[in-house]
């Protein structure tokens, strides 16, 4: 009999699957040593899920580059996701926890106004967070602490406190993903110059007579790279979002033509997806301090 998907859409509903036992129906901590997941090896999740797999072996499977830390893998999932459990050689991960929450917990509270700014809940498995001894440290304290609040009898200030560690572990999330992209910088650098020759090629081979401009959903997917991780990479790299690169770009380019071709204001405008010159003429003063034809034709 081939695998299942386990659809887990409660917290407590994951605790009965996983071994866990449910001292709060919209928040968990579970030792996945005691989990059984030998009859299934993809889950759906109904809430929000942070996947720590200690076991060194199991970090290769999520992504791993020969650069990163070995010591942990971090895989941060939304409501709905789905994730593989095993790898092409049908080993499980034996080692590592799962902080479940569900959303209602953190209505109301500050990490509910701003769980959407923890872009890397948006990151697929396989730029997944590879961390050193001390960052596993550090999380596993703060599921410990989590976990004692949750031994504690239910009380108005529970979901407060719980919430308030949650928001402390994604912020370690964040300083550990920036360590990762310092530590990826080559590979990075290498991923921005495949980038910028796929925003030449766009350019320079518009065939349409009203040119698309790419959009982060197809560069990432050319790149190989989910739309947030990619535009946080860039963001990190060059201090600016996919958008604003974009611009950036495009101007880069018009300067290239203005200066070393005899295209037309107007067609200028047009391949490089300005609705129109009169436009890009606005934009283009504003972003260099001179009109384009006097940038062309400097006094």
């Amino acid at each position: 009999m081939g695998d299942k998907v386990l659809k887990l859409g409660s917290v407590h509903q994951c605790n009965c699957c996983l071994g866990g036992k449910t001292l709060h129906p919209l928040v968990s901590v579970i030792d996945l040593s005691k989990a059984d997941l030998s009859s299934h090896t993809d889950f759906k999740f109904g809430f929000y899920t942070i996947l720590l797999g200690e076991c060194k072996c199991e970090a290769c499977r999520y992504g791993h580059q020969y650069y990163d830390f070995s010591d942990g893998t971090l895989i941060c999932l939304t409501p709905g996701e789905s994730i593989s459990m095993k790898d092409s050689n049908n080993t499980r991960p034996s080692k590592g926890w799962i902080l479940a929450f569900h959303p209602d917990l953190i209505c109301g509270t500050a990490l509910g106004a701003n769980i959407r700014d923890y872009t890397f809940f948006s990151y697929r498995p396989e730029e997944a967070l590879h961390i050193s001894l001390r960052e596993k440290q550090v999380i596993l304290e703060l599921l410990d602490k989590i976990n004692q609040e949750l031994q504690r009898c239910i009380d108005c200030y529970s979901q407060k406190i719980i919430s308030k560690y949650i928001e402390l572990l994604l912020d370690y999330c964040e300083r550990f993903y920036e360590r990762q992209f310092i530590t990826r910088n080559e590979a990075n650098k290498q991923i921005i110059g495949r980038f910028n020759r796929l925003l030449d090629h766009h350019f320079h081979t518009i065939q349409s007579q009203s040119a698309d401009l790419p959009t982060i959903e197809d560069c990432a997917g050319s790149l190989h790279l989910s739309p947030a991780y990619f535009n946080d990479l860039l963001e990190y790299e060059t201090g600016k979002s996919f958008k604003e690169y974009l611009q950036f770009k495009r101007f880069e380019t018009a300067k290239d033509w203005l200066i070393n071709t005899d295209k037309p204001l107007n067609q200028i405008a047009q391949e490089l997806g300005f609705r129109n010159a009169q436009y890009f003429s606005r934009l283009f003063k504003k972003m260099t301090g001179c009109p384009p034809n006097d940038f062309r034709m400097p006094n």
